[in-house]
């Protein structure tokens, strides 16, 4: 079985093995053009003037993978790594500073509401330098349900679900999962209320 786990290894691309969750080299150099891609399309939408709704709404439903509805607004500047990994439900609002690296899945529910300053991260590399220098890492991915509230520069760590009904506080660090119906806060995050 091990061998036969290689062998898939071997013929799968870099992309599709960090799509899978496999460790990928992130030097690759389609995924090098992908990042740059995205990141001319990030600069067209970050320059835009407040008065061009229309043509952020457009750009930003070429950029991400799913957009629930036209209901939806992310305050400039937004940050991502591909944008195509992202998923957003109805009525999405993320404030100023939205930043998703998304080498993973990032799916998040309807009616969800991101502070200012609030990261999302599925990138997880090594605590062994060596390993890390390589330039090998992998993604896990995040997903928030319906009706989360994410407070202002919040960060949230690779793997993590945060279920409905959730309301994270304010500087939070993210590090496991959250239950429906609680609000959580703190450096790790943990639940002190449920609702």
């Amino acid at each position: 079985m091990q061998r036969q786990e290689r062998l898939e290894s071997i013929i799968m691309t870099e992309k599709e093995k960090m799509l899978a969750g496999e460790v990928y080299d992130a030097t690759d150099p389609e995924l090098i053009g992908e990042l740059m891609a995205t990141r001319e399309v990030l600069y067209e939408y970050n320059t835009l003037r407040p008065s061009e709704c229309e043509r952020m709404k457009e750009i930003l439903k070429g950029l991400l993978g799913h957009v629930g509805d036209d209901d939806f607004l992310i305050n400039q500047p937004f940050r991502c790594d591909y944008g195509k990994q992202i998923s957003i439900g109805k009525r999405f609002f993320a404030n100023f500073n939205f930043v998703v690296l998304d080498e993973a899945h990032v799916t998040i529910g309807d009616d969800c509401f991101i502070g200012p300053n609030v990261s999302i991260y599925t990138a997880c590399h090594s605590t062994d330098p060596v390993e890390r220098n390589s330039r090998r890492e992998w993604a896990k991915p995040v997903i928030l349900g319906n009706n989360v509230w994410i407070g202002g520069s919040v960060t949230i760590l690779p793997g993590v679900t945060i279920a409905d009904n959730v309301t994270i506080g304010a500087g939070s660090v993210v590090t496991r999962d959250i239950p429906s119906n609680s609000v959580a806060v703190g450096n790790p995050c943990k639940v002190i209320k449920h609702i």
